[in-house]
């Protein structure tokens, strides 16, 4: 049984209908990639399986609870975070008081999680009373993962993470990636650098004007002449 299982999920913003019948699926410890053009629904397909957006039609499964338009915050409880785009660091407030924001919905004692995140991002941890807004945007982003494991999560929904990044903070985003998830995060990734992605994936999905165009092995899809000379620049 798929860990997340979204079934013809019809979405978007207003008037304007953005997901047509949208349909994937992760296991649990798995990456999973989409890929598809600009537009094409990638990141409302996240806000939609997050709760930031209301279905029309069709359903979301979490560890077979149906989801469907559950609000954010009651979300996260299920062991499910999201890390969009931008405006994911709270820039005034410090790296501590930012991952301490993260564990907003925790009754427990987080102060030993709090170690253990830092334990993965040893670059924060030495800078853990700077303010945010001092940070690089590799360091945000760095800094928008470490938080979103506060919650301990079973699922990470990751929205364009290497977005506007130099190669080299590229290259560290991923291996942070495939940190998280050899601790047993399985994670759902929305990325345009598309052959770094899914030489992670086990899985990869192509989205293309709000619909599902393509599925398969992360590894064929790398091999795919259609997927080379659209997405990887073959």
């Amino acid at each position: 049984m798929s860990l997340l299982e979204v079934s013809g999920v019809v979405a978007g913003y207003g008037e304007t209908e953005i997901l047509h019948g949208v349909s994937i699926a992760i296991e649990k410890g798995q990456i999973v990639t989409i890929i598809g053009p600009n537009g094409s629904g990638k990141s409302t397909l996240l806000k939609t399986i997050f709760g930031l957006l209301q279905p029309r039609k069709g359903q979301v499964r979490f560890h077979e609870e149906d989801i469907t338009g559950m609000a954010p915050e009651i979300v996260v409880r299920k062991g499910l975070c999201y890390v969009p785009q931008s405006s994911n660091v709270f820039p005034s407030l410090s790296i501590n008081e930012n991952l301490e924001m993260g564990a907003f919905v925790r009754t427990d004692d987080f102060r030993q999680r709090l170690e253990e995140v830092y334990d993965l991002f040893p670059d924060l941890a030495e800078r853990r009373k700077d303010r945010a807004g001092t940070l690089s945007g590799g360091q945000r982003q760095m800094l928008a993962l470490a938080r979103a494991l506060m919650l301990d999560p079973v699922l990470l929904l990751l929205d364009e993470p290497s977005a506007g990044l130099a190669p080299n903070l590229v290259n560290s985003v991923f291996e942070k990636i495939l940190g998280i998830n050899s601790a047993g995060v399985a994670i759902l990734l929305v990325e345009q650098n598309a052959r770094e992605a899914l030489g992670l994936s086990s899985w990869g999905y192509v989205l293309a004007s709000g619909q599902n165009q393509l599925e398969d092995r992360g590894e064929n899809l790398l091999k795919n002449p259609e997927i080379v000379k659209l997405y990887l620049g073959g």
